[in-house]
This record gives C-alpha cells, structure tokens and sequence, in this order.
C-alpha cells in the first residue's frame, strides 16, 4: 500500500485508499483533503474571531479552544458526507452497473449548503469585520456623535439642562437689576462731577456768568449743589443695590447650589450615555457599519467584501461539491460491489442457515415423534403385564368357598 501524503489525504477525504485505483480518482479525493485541511484552518480562525468580536474584541484566551471545536465539528460532517457511498442492495445478485448506486439523497447536500450559509454568516462576517476595522471604527465614532447629540437633546438631560438654562436667566435678570441701579448710581456721579467741574470753571471765571468766586445763592453755588445732591442720590442707589444683594443672596446661595447639583447631574447622565453609546460598537452595530460602508462604497469595499465572502463560502462548499460531482466515479462503484458482494453472501449464509434450522426442526420433531409413539407402545405392554399380574396374584391368593367345605382328602394331601 502506498504511504506518504497522498495516503494521509485520503485519509483525511475519508475514503478508503484501497479502493481509490484509478489517478483521476486519487487527484479527487486528494484535492478533497486538501480542501478539508484549509477548511479547517478557516473555521478555527473564523470561529476564534466570532468569540473574539461576540467579546467586545477583548481577545479572550478561550476563542482559540473554540474555534477548534467549532472547525472540527464541520470538517466531521464533511468527512461523513465524502466518505459516504449510496449503495443499493436490491438486485444483489445482478451485476448490471446501474444497479451498484441509489440516486444522490439531495436532502443532505441541501443541508450541508444551508450550513455553509450559516457559517458565511457566523465564521465570514467577524473575519471581514476585522478586515475593515479602521473604516467601521471612523463611522462607528460619528455614528456615536449623532447619538450622544440625539441623547442630549432630549430625555432627561434635556430636562437638566433646560432647568439649569431657567437659573441662570433668573440669576442673569438678578444681575441685571443690580446693574441697573449701579448703573444710575455710576450716571449720577458721572454727572454730578460733570458740574463740579463747571462750578470749579465758573469760580475761576471761565464758566457762564464770567465772574470769578461762589457766591451762596450764585450760579456756581447751584452747581455745586446739583453736584452734591446727585452724589446723594448715587449713595443712595448704591445703598439700593447693597440691600437688593443682600435680599437675594438666600436666593443666589439656594440657585447656586441647584446649579450645582443639576450640572452634577448632567455630567453623571453624559456619562451614562456616553457609556451606552460605547457599548453599542459590538457585532451588530459592527455588521451594520459594514453593510453602510458597502452601500456607500459599492465599487470600492462592497466589490472586495462580496468577492472574499463568495471565495470563502466556495471554500467550505469546495469538498462537498467535489463529492457531488464525482458521483458513480470509479471508487464508488468498487466500493459499492464491495459492500454488495459481502451483503449477497451473507443473505446466502442466512438462507442457508434458515435452512438448516428448517431441516433440523423437521428432523427433532421426527425423533420426537417416534419416541412418543415408541413410548406409547411401551405403555400399553406394561399396562397388559401389570392386568396379569393382577390377576395370577387374585387366582392364587383368593380360594374359592367350594374347596372350603369339602376338605382335601389326607391321601391326596400324602400324595
């Protein structure tokens, strides 16, 4: 028996080497394990992948005990499949081609494709996903700042936030009253020095009257007066505005201290949405920002994406498609006269034996028969020897009354 590669290949295909007697039939199977063994490597990657990004792409140890799992799992029922052969055992005793195999059950390829959708699906997507990380993490960031944007503008940090909008208008209209008045205050000393220095100008004679000094009663004497009397009224404004802060400071302690708090509250809501939204980034919204990018980007990412997705999904229906192919190839009917010869011999040796249990049923139940008949004979004898017994041993042991009365001469009792 050949060894070496070829052999193991066939091994892997799961066939039977001894069969495999043509070359077409060796570059077959061979080229089956092989695509079995890439098989096997993509499913341990593409599994390690999937528990990779189902984690958040934490890169957990156990992701590569899995996908082996996972890749075993498949490359077994692909192994079943190529290594099962559609025998019919009706018309074992024609040696007609035709009636070596039974017609492909299609319901098991159908199955085995089904799979391999799903595994396009499960295995393929996380490895494309990992391809174009860059790209589905840059949409993924403005995606998350519309959300927060949306997340801020409504619920209940929109509601904070309003609150906080309301304080600061009223502390805004407190300090605006305040200025107010500190405003007429500064206005009135503004003028109030405006005619000092006209009384100062005309006490010097360069003001209206052109005459020097400030008579009581005078025009500079007046001004001083509007001077004094506007400096009143401003210590009388700022005393107005003293009080009103003193009025609203309860008021502007209380609003701080809701300022405060609401703002601490905005920033523990931000947080937490700033939290959700980081967590929204897993296989999902992961999948979608692929699916974005290729509707966006058709020519560019969805061309590549498509391609490497068919190629991969080709590559696990590669071995099964092979086999379906080859159906009634030169293996397949050597095994099949095979397992055919081996089934008409034993339904021979069965027939055989029923026959020879027939033959010897007959014979016990011959033997059983005479014995019983042989058996019967015996009984009956013994029945007749036992009546006549009986019956010697009643003539000698009963005597008849007649003897009883005449007694037996002497001399015949002599004699």
């Amino acid at each position: 028996m050949r060894k070496g590669l070829g052999h193991l290949l066939l091994r892997v295909a799961n066939v039977n080497p001894r069969s495999v007697n043509t070359h077409s039939d060796r570059v077959l199977y061979s080229s089956i394990g092989v695509f079995v063994l890439l098989y096997f490597v993509y499913a341990t990657v593409g599994g390690a992948a999937f528990i990779d990004a189902s984690s958040g792409y934490a890169h957990p140890w156990y992701q590569w005990v899995v996908g082996p799992l996972v890749a075993v799992g498949v490359v077994a029922y692909d192994r079943a499949v190529v290594g099962r052969v559609t025998i019919s055992y009706e018309r074992l005793e024609s040696a007609d081609p035709r009636h070596l195999l039974r017609p492909p059950t299609l319901g098991l390829y159908l199955c085995r494709l089904g799979l391999a959708l799903l595994f396009a699906l499960v295995i393929t997507e996380p490895l494309m996903l990992a391809r174009y990380r860059g790209e589905i993490d840059a949409h993924l960031a403005d995606v998350h700042s519309a959300q927060l944007t949306d997340l801020d503008s409504r619920g209940a940090v929109a509601g904070y936030a309003a609150r906080l909008a309301d304080l600061r208008k009223e502390a805004a209209a407190d300090d605006a009253a305040i200025r107010r008045i500190t405003d007429r205050a500064a206005a009135k000393r503004e003028d109030a020095r405006l005619l000092y220095r006209q009384a100062l100008d005309d006490s010097a004679g360069r003001g209206v009257t052109r005459s020097p000094g400030c008579p009581r009663g005078g025009y500079c004497h007046a001004l001083v007066q509007r001077s004094r009397a506007l400096d009143d009224q401003a210590a009388r404004l700022d005393q107005q505005a003293a009080g009103l802060q003193r009025e609203q400071r309860r008021v502007r302690a209380a609003r701080a201290g809701e300022q405060a708090r609401l703002g601490d509250l905005i920033s523990t809501e931000k947080a937490a949405n700033a939290e959700v939204v980081r967590n929204d980034a897993g296989f999902g919204a992961r999948t979608a920002a692929m699916w974005h990018l290729v509707k966006t980007d058709f020519w560019g990412v969805g061309v590549f994406y498509l391609g490497i997705a068919l190629l991969l999904v080709a590559l696990d229906c590669a071995a099964i498609g092979l086999k379906l192919a080859s159906r009634g190839n030169a293996y397949e009917r050597a095994e099949a006269r095979i397992a055919r010869l081996r089934e008409h011999e034993a339904s021979l040796m069965h027939e055989r034996e029923i026959h020879d249990a027939r033959t010897y049923g007959e014979a016990t139940a011959k033997v059983i028969a005479d014995g019983i008949e042989a058996a019967s004979h015996d009984g009956g004898l013994a029945r007749a020897a036992t009546d006549r017994a009986r019956h010697v041993l009643h003539d000698a042991v009963v005597v008849d009354p007649a003897h009883i009365e005449r007694p037996i001469p002497r001399h015949r009792i002599n004699a």
